[in-house]
């Protein structure tokens, strides 16, 4: 499911919350469900800023090399039908 809320803006409201704003405010605010909130909350709590950077830019290197292998596994089974085929 994909979250219209970036990472930043879900460690703000947990922040948020953390000073003391209440939950059912911050859902109010935020036009979210009471679930959403909680989900949203187990998912970043224990990250910060630099953290969600980090691992945004981890994600993405993840995807990119994972596109290369899929590339290079293509690749592979193309010249390996290419070297069977008899001409």
């Amino acid at each position: 499911m994909k979250c219209r809320f970036s990472d930043e803006q879900i460690i703000c409201m947990i922040n948020e919350f953390e000073t003391g704003m209440k939950a059912q405010e911050l859902c109010r605010k935020y036009r979210i469900s009471d679930a959403t909130f909680y989900r949203c909350k187990a998912k970043g709590g224990g990250i910060n800023m630099s953290g969600a950077k980090k691992l945004r830019a981890l994600e993405d290197e993840n995807n990119r090399l994972k596109r290369m292998l899929a590339d290079a596994i293509l690749d592979n089974a193309v010249l390996k039908y290419l070297a069977t085929k008899n001409y």
